[in-house]
């Protein structure tokens, strides 16, 4: 069975070092990871992806590309749509957008050589959003790249809902390119808040994978649809990561809360995300979560992704090939609806 991965990261040097003194700055407590526990896959379970060390995945995702495709053969992965989890969008416009080039220019490079095995998820300068459009129609009509992936906010105390994101999201839609909302640190006005006053390494991992940034990924999808932006381009396809960022397990409540009286919409909450919302499971390889996802979206919107390298490969393929499911339905989640939603080509 063919293996698509659609969130598989990539470490771009240039864009690397332009983040680090933001990194350093506005998410300090990111240090404390490793300070007290260090995370050692070869510890953990055998049967499902395991999380790496910051700094080992750090360095996985900054070996060459020839070392990446020996790990995925060995463990059974047919292809990976690489992104940058690098926040660019936090850079001033003039260093971004030069830099955002190059690096999808990067990305383009590595699926030219390996067109089978490789695709891509641009990165754009959201904080300029007509160089944002600009970039985004090179990246497609010049690239081939057929979706994009933001990593964490837009820009500093705003969400991707925010009226000046407006041309970006509508452009998204006009080009048929999916969305991808990764997740990124909280605000810090919310990370001091509900993640601080805890033991240093504990407020660390709350903060980031533990929690926080899974919720400000979710928010972020959820504020999409109440703004009435999913209405307004209906033709738009979000992707959420970690089983949808928790928001599906919340869809009922939602709707329960805010029907269509209250929220003023064409659709229910639950509605407009089964419509235009993808979910991989980003390596959170487990049966109930599955159970749970697959009955209230359907095989149709779950898209396979284990999160390289921030965790290990391990028992992916196993786990999906084990899947208590049809076997066209293992088909779709395993590469039939990337092939589709991004334009793959099929084999």
């Amino acid at each position: 069975m063919k293996i698509i991965c659609i969130e598989e990261h990539v470490v771009d040097g240039a864009l690397a070092r332009a983040t680090q003194p933001l990194q350093a700055e506005h998410v300090p407590y990111m240090q404390a990871l490793g300070s007290r526990y260090r995370d050692e896959p070869s510890a953990a379970a055998a049967d499902r992806p395991a999380l790496e060390a910051p700094q080992q995945a750090l360095a996985l995702g900054s070996r060459p590309i020839d070392d990446r495709l020996r790990t995925m053969t060995d463990n059974g992965i047919d292809m990976q749509v690489l992104s940058y989890t690098h926040p660019i969008q936090a850079l001033p416009p003039d260093v971004a957008i030069p830099l955002a080039r190059a690096a999808n220019d990067r990305l383009h490079e590595a699926s030219r050589r390996h067109p089978d095995r490789f695709a891509g998820f641009s990165t754009l300068p959201w904080q300029q959003p007509d160089a944002a459009v600009r970039e985004l129609d090179r990246t497609v009509n010049e690239l081939g790249l057929t979706a994009t992936m933001l990593a964490g906010h837009p820009g500093e105390n705003v969400l991707v809902d925010d009226p000046r994101f407006e041309p970006i999201l509508a452009r998204l839609e006009q080009l048929r390119v999916p969305l991808y909302i990764h997740p990124g640190p909280p605000l810090p006005a919310v990370q001091g808040v509900y993640y601080g006053g805890l033991d240093a390494e504990v407020s660390a991992r709350l903060s980031l994978y533990g929690w926080g940034w899974h919720h400000e990924a979710g928010i972020q999808v959820v504020r999409l649809i109440l703004s009435g932006a999913l209405d307004r381009h209906p033709d738009l396809e979000i992707v959420s990561g970690h089983w949808g960022e928790m928001v599906p397990f919340f869809l009922q409540r939602m709707d329960d809360t805010m029907p269509r009286g209250a929220t003023g919409l064409s659709r229910t909450i639950g509605q407009t995300y089964r419509d235009q919302v993808y979910v991989t499971p980003s390596g959170m390889l487990n049966l109930p979560h599955f159970r749970f996802v697959h009955e209230v979206l359907g095989f149709e919107r779950i898209v396979f992704a284990i999160d390289y390298p921030y965790l290990t490969m391990t028992g992916a393929r196993a786990w999906l090939e084990a899947l208590p499911i049809q076997l066209d339905e293992k088909e779709a989640i395993a590469h039939g609806n990337a092939e589709r939603l991004l334009r793959l080509a099929a084999a």
